[in-house]
C-alpha cells in the first residue's frame, strides 16, 4: 500500500462553556498525517481515532494481565498495567485541559505507553534484554512502537494501527529528545523516517510531555497505595518523605490517628492534586515565558515545557527513592521478580532454539523459518514481549518439568 500525507484538518465542534484548544496544543495544526493514507472519519477528530485504535487493540487488553509491581494472582486489588494505563490517562486528560492542550493526543498516549511491556513488568523487559544483548537489545519503548507499527494485525490495509504522526512522535519522545539515532527507540522509527521526520534530538507536543508526567504521578501514588495494602510500608514509614510526608500529617489528624483505607485513600488523593497542581502552576510559568504561538514552537524549546517546578522535582525524587529502597527492592517483591525473570530467561531459550517445533505457534514459526539469528531473535522477543504474565507462567509449565510460584 502507497504511504502519503493526509492533511485534511478535522473541525471539531466545542461544548457549551469548553475553550477551544491553545496555538501551542497540537489540533491547533492539521495532523500530519498517517503513513497510509486513509479517508478521515467523520465523527471523530484523528486523536480519537487513535484512542479507539489503542482501546481496540490485542495488545491493550493484554495489559489486563501484565504486572505493575504485584503478580496478578497477589491479590484482586493492586494495579496491573491495564490499571496503571487507565489512571494515566485520567491524570493526563486533567493537566491537558488545564494547560487548553488537545485531551485527546495525551489520552492515547497515556494509553499507548505501556503497550510494549513484556510480562512480569521490569523483571520481564531485564531478562529479555539480556537475552537479547548480542541481537540489539530489547526497549519496552521500543516495543511500544514496534506494536503499533507492525504487530498488531487487525487491518485489511495495514499491518500495525496506522496512527498518526503525532501519536507516534509522542510515543517515541514521551520521556523527551532522544539521545541520537542509535537508540532503540530511533532504530524503530528508521522505516517511517522516508515519510516524516520525527526529529528525535527536539521535544515532543506538550500532550506527550503532560502523558509521561501523569505517569509519574500515577505510578509513584498507586504504588504507594499497593505497597501500604501489601504492609511493605506504613503510613507512618512516609511521614518524614517529601510530598508524602504533609499530606500524611494532615491525613491522620481528619482519621485521629487511624491507619486504615480510608486513611491511606486520603494521603494518595491529596498527593495526587498536589503533583497536579505543582505541574500545572509551573507548565504555565514556562508557557509564559515560552510565548508559543504553534506546537512546534513546544518542540524547538530548550528545555521541558511541561514540568514540575525545580523544587518539587527534587521531592519527587526523594520520593522515588523512597519507593525503591522500600517497596521495588523489598526482599518479597525481589525474590517474586528474581524467579520472574527466569520464567522469561527458560522461554527465550526453548523459543529460539529450535528443537522443539511444537514450542511456538505454528505461525509464528512460519515466519521465523526464512530468518537470519538475529531476525529470527527479534520474531522470538515480539512473541514472548506479547504474552500476559499467566499465559508465560502456563507456557513455563508446559515446556518445563517444574515451574517457579512466583509466591
Amino acid at each position: 500500500m502507497t504511504s502519503n500525507l493526509d492533511k485534511t484538518d478535522f473541525g471539531a465542534g466545542l461544548l457549551p462553556g469548553e475553550r477551544a484548544p491553545a496555538a501551542y496544543a497540537a489540533s491547533a495544526m492539521p495532523s500530519r498525517g498517517r503513513f497510509y493514507r486513509e479517508a478521515e472519519c467523520a465523527t471523530r477528530s484523528p486523536f480519537q481515532r487513535d484512542r479507539d485504535r489503542v482501546l481496540h487493540s490485542t495488545a491493550f487488553r493484554r495489559l489486563t494481565h501484565k504486572t505493575q509491581v504485584f503478580i496478578y494472582h497477589e491479590g484482586d486489588h493492586y494495579r496491573t498495567r491495564l490499571t496503571h494505563s487507565l489512571e494515566v490517562a485520567q491524570i493526563a486528560r486533567t493537566i491537558a485541559r488545564q494547560l487548553r492542550l488537545d485531551e485527546d493526543l495525551a489520552e492515547v498516549l497515556a494509553l499507548a505507553h505501556d503497550l510494549g511491556h513484556s510480562p512480569f513488568g521490569h523483571a520481564g523487559e531485564r531478562a529479555l534484554d539480556r537475552a537479547m544483548s548480542d541481537h540489539g537489545g530489547f526497549d519496552h519503548n521500543a516495543q511500544s512502537l514496534r506494536a503499533v507499527t507492525a504487530l498488531e494485525r487487525k487491518y485489511l490495509g495495514f499491518d500495525g494501527l496506522n496512527l498518526t504522526w503525532e501519536t507516534l512522535e509522542g510515543l517515541a519522545k514521551h520521556n523527551g529528545p532522544l539521545s541520537g539515532d542509535d537508540t532503540a527507540v530511533a532504530k524503530v522509527l528508521r522505516r517511517l523516517e522516508a515519510w516524516q521526520s520525527f526529529d528525535v534530538t527536539r521535544w515532543p507536543s506538550a500532550e506527550a510531555q503532560a502523558a509521561a508526567l501523569a505517569d509519574d504521578i500515577a505510578y509513584l501514588n498507586h504504588d504507594i497505595d499497593d505497597g501500604l495494602r501489601a504492609h511493605l510500608i506504613s503510613v507512618d514509614d512516609l511521614s518524614t518523605v517529601a510530598i508524602a510526608g504533609p499530606q500524611v500529617k494532615v491525613a491522620l489528624a481528619k482519621s485521629n490517628g487511624r491507619e486504615d483505607q480510608r486513611t491511606i485513600y486520603e494521603v494518595t488523593r491529596q498527593m495526587i492534586t498536589a503533583m497536579i497542581r505543582d505541574c500545572v502552576g509551573e507548565s504555565r510559568r514556562r508557557l509564559a515565558g515560552l510565548e508559543p504561538e504553534s506546537p512546534d514552537d513546544i518542540r524547538g524549546s530548550d528545555r521541558a515545557t511541561v514540568a514540575f517546578s525545580d523544587g518539587f522535582a527534587d521531592g519527587i525524587a526523594g520520593l522515588r527513592s523512597f519507593m525503591f529502597k522500600n517497596v521495588y527492592h523489598h526482599p518479597r517483591v525481589t525474590a517474586v521478580m528474581t524467579d520472574a525473570e527466569q520464567v522469561v530467561t527458560d522461554l527465550f531459550r526453548v523459543y529460539s532454539n529450535g528443537n522443539d517445533p511444537a514450542a511456538m505457534p505454528a505461525s509464528w514459526a512460519e515466519i521465523m523459518k526464512p530468518l537470519e539469528p538475529r531476525a529470527r531473535a527479534r520474531v522470538v522477543a515480539d512473541y514472548l514481549a506479547g504474552q500476559t504474565d499467566r499465559y508465560a507462567l502456563d507456557e513455563h509449565r508446559r515446556l518445563f518439568k517444574s515451574s517457579p510460584k512466583l509466591k
